[in-house]
């Protein structure tokens, strides 16, 4: 018997789905005052949008006070992420059209599981997808772990991952699968071109074209 065709399409989250770096900013930012610490701009901050947040804060701040720049964040956004984030116009209609077309569709994001899960649920999205994968315990994008993850759980083979950096066009990349960037989200398109996803698009209906229904 031959194996099932592959199914699976993976999405980032943030900035790829929903419209939420102000929220994710703020937060970053609040952490620097809450321990009496100089921030960096919003701008700077947004150039790291997608690295894991530990990281984030140590090109800012000395390595002694990353912990607590950390637990400062991790109080502060549960409490704040749904005040101006909303996903993206389109998002909704074309993650529903995917799945009556016969897609697996998963959420493969360096957010932590549990907070992944809150925010893709607040969002309205959880009924839209089959699997949320976060990323703990394993590197990060733009290595492809968190997609091999997604798609374990899925129980099928990839097709395209959706992202708005270089690091989900890298990460698609290295798990063999098609990439489609949206320029939408953190990075600008010069970046994203960089990186040589096999689309660049302003939103996310050109991927249905690609992705009719299953016979």
């Amino acid at each position: 018997m031959s194996a099932s065709p592959p199914r699976g399409i993976l999405f980032d989250l943030d900035g790829t789905l929903v419209d939420s770096l102000p929220d994710i900013i703020d937060s970053f930012l609040h952490a620097f005052a809450r321990q009496g610490l100089p921030a960096p701009t919003y701008a700077q901050v947004r150039a790291f949008i997608g690295h894991p947040l530990d990281w984030m804060y140590s090109q800012f701040a000395a390595s002694e006070h990353v912990p607590a720049l950390c637990a400062a964040y991790r109080e502060h956004y549960p409490l704040h992420f749904h005040r101006n984030s909303r996903p993206y116009a389109g998002v909704t209609e074309v993650l529903r059209t995917l799945r009556e077309r016969g897609y697996l569709l998963a959420v493969a994001t360096t957010k932590r599981p549990d907070m992944a899960r809150s925010f893709v649920d607040a969002m309205g999205l959880g009924p839209l997808l089959h699997h949320v994968q976060g990323t703990e315990g394993f590197p990060h994008k733009p290595a492809p772990d968190v997609l091999h993850h997604a798609l374990a759980a899925l129980g099928t083979g990839g097709l395209w991952m959706v992202g708005d950096t270089a690091l989900d066009v890298r990460a698609g990349q290295a798990a063999g699968l098609r990439t489609y960037a949206v320029t939408w989200g953190t990075h600008p398109e010069d970046v994203l071109a960089s990186a040589s996803p096999d689309e660049l698009q302003p939103d996310l209906q050109r991927l249905l074209a690609h992705l009719p229904p299953l016979a």
